[in-house]
């Protein structure tokens, strides 16, 4: 397939051009739908003249229908855009990139979806539809999956359906406590709604996320939390995300003079309250009830999920300090920050 693509950019570059922007459209409208003309032209950076075009032309196929609440596709634009996956994944080189990455970081697999979440809220709602179903080609009977809060994760809870567990009696369990933030993104919240959506059970860990130490010791004797420590600290799947360093210390209310530390020592990527340098290397570590990096060796899945082109550094420095990661889901804009131009 790869030399047939490249005899077309040869011979027929536009070809590939108006292939890659109409399922650009259809990739977008499915994920939105029903969507206008002119919302979809905006994320698409496509004049609504443009857009109009081309989606009469793609009506007249039977790929997408008009809506009064917008656009959606129909079953044949649905199968075409399956169909078109594999070919421009191929074009895109994301075939390549993804052994790469699964080489460099030791990882079992690695998906990477098209776009940049950072510039589409559609991207990382794809994250989270892959996600899920990374999650849902794993699970076992009895299985308990220890979630991390953050946007991505939220989209991954979105993302699942009711058959997503039938019969396995699975359970959910935050991997942290609260960071004091918007509680729907919060580790607790998520699990509740993984649980909610696929009929599953889950248990409540009634704690902040980082406390003092004697408040904590104090903590760790209340039997509720005893309860739900012995699960989360011997979860089936780990589902977790990868914060910007400074970004996740400025969320946790980090003293001044510790993020001045963190910066003489180039952190770049935060997982589980652990911080990391560009080497991989611990620099600094919130101490925290709930998971902790260790923990993740006793897991038989560890799913990291995370995207943009902002996260590519934080996304790498966590792969080279991580104690166990099995499956990473990034989006081209931060795949492209995790291969080197000599690899």
């Amino acid at each position: 397939m790869q030399s047939l693509i490249d005899l077309q950019k040869k011979l027929v570059p536009d070809l590939l051009e108006v292939l890659q922007k109409r399922y650009d459209i259809l990739h977008s409208i499915r994920l939105a739908q029903p969507i206008g003309r002119r919302p979809l032209a905006q994320s698409l950076g496509l004049t609504e003249r443009t857009l109009r075009a081309e989606a009469d032309f793609l009506k007249e196929q039977d790929l997408l229908d008009y809506r009064t609440s917008g656009m959606i596709l129909t079953e044949s634009g649905v199968a075409v855009l399956e169909e078109l996956q594999e070919l421009i994944g191929a074009m895109k080189g994301i075939n390549t990139m993804q052994e790469k990455i699964k080489r460099r970081f030791g990882l079992d697999e690695v998906i990477i979806v098209h776009g940049d979440s950072d510039e589409s809220p559609w991207t990382k709602k794809e994250l989270g539809k892959y996600c899920a179903n990374s999650i849902k080609s794993r699970l076992q009977v009895k299985d308990i999956i220890a979630v991390t809060g953050g946007t991505t994760t939220l989209e991954a809870a979105a993302a699942m359906t009711a058959d997503f567990a039938a019969g396995k009696d699975i359970t959910f369990v935050p991997a942290r406590g609260g960071l004091g933030e918007d509680i729907s993104h919060q580790a607790n919240a998520i699990a509740a709604k993984m649980a909610e959506k696929t009929g599953a059970t889950h248990k409540v860990l009634y704690a902040p996320d980082q406390i003092s130490p004697e408040i904590q010791v104090s903590m760790l004797q209340e039997p509720s939390i005893k309860e739900v420590l012995k699960l989360i600290k011997s979860p089936s799947i780990v589902v977790h995300g990868i914060g910007e360093a400074f970004k996740m210390a400025r969320r946790r209310d980090t003293p001044d003079a510790v993020i001045e530390q963190m910066k003489s020592e180039q952190a770049a990527g935060e997982a589980f309250g652990y911080y990391f340098d560009m080497d991989g290397r611990v620099v600094h570590r919130v101490p925290t009830i709930g998971l902790q990096l260790k923990d993740l060796a006793q897991s038989r899945e560890v799913i990291a999920v995370a995207g943009g082109k902002s996260k590519g550094q934080a996304i790498r420095s966590y792969l080279k300090g991580a104690v166990k990661t099995t499956v990473l889901i990034t989006d081209e804009a931060a795949a492209g920050q995790l291969i080197d131009e000599n690899d």
